[in-house]
């Protein structure tokens, strides 16, 4: 049995939660958030202000390995709504910078044209320096995700450390060819 997956999720004072058939609803200060669970795999419960994680079957090793990740998610979801979530990226290089036309992200990143990326709903996004990119948001996965987009326009390269770096990453910097 999951190690995780038997921790109850407490649920603060201010958030309030709705269990109904592996649906599962969260609201807070911050907004509100729904995921669906496979009823075949966990069996979720609210009771007593904590949500409960169950495998259906503990001889299955679906439900089994659902069991901890479906816990997971779900304080996921908690912190979500009463904390939020941050993703800051730092864009280096000549000439590299980052725009914000509305809901539009604009990267020039030292290609022939601008990168034109759109802002998905439910994320703030906010440009200083024009090099350094926050986004922010409630769910973990969308945050996570369109800051790895951003990324992938332009991952550092090892050699000047030029590129696109989601902060708290280490790269690996190689050294340059050597005269002979």
């Amino acid at each position: 049995m999951s190690r995780i997956g038997k921790l109850p999720v407490v649920l603060p004072s201010k958030v309030k939660a709705e269990v109904n058939n592996g649906t599962v609803k969260i609201e807070g200060p911050k907004g509100k958030l729904e995921k669906t669970f496979d009823p075949k795999a966990v069996t979720i419960k609210l009771e007593d202000n904590q949500i409960l994680v169950e495998p259906v079957n503990t001889r299955n090793i679906f439900s089994r390995s659902m069991h901890g990740t479906a816990r997971s998610v779900i304080n996921g979801m908690v912190h979500g709504v009463v904390d939020g979530y941050e993703k800051n990226l730092t864009i280096s290089g000549v000439g590299f910078k980052a725009t914000l036309n509305g809901k539009i992200l604009e990267l020039n990143l030292g290609y022939s044209h601008d990168i034109k990326h759109p802002v998905p709903d439910g994320l703030t996004v906010t440009v200083a320096e024009n090099t350094k990119v926050k986004v922010q948001g409630i769910d973990k996965q969308l945050v996570g995700e369109f800051a790895a987009q951003v990324k992938r326009f332009y991952p550092v390269e090892p050699y000047k450390g030029k590129g696109v770096m989601i902060d708290g990453e280490h790269v690996i910097r190689k050294e340059g060819k050597k005269a002979g």
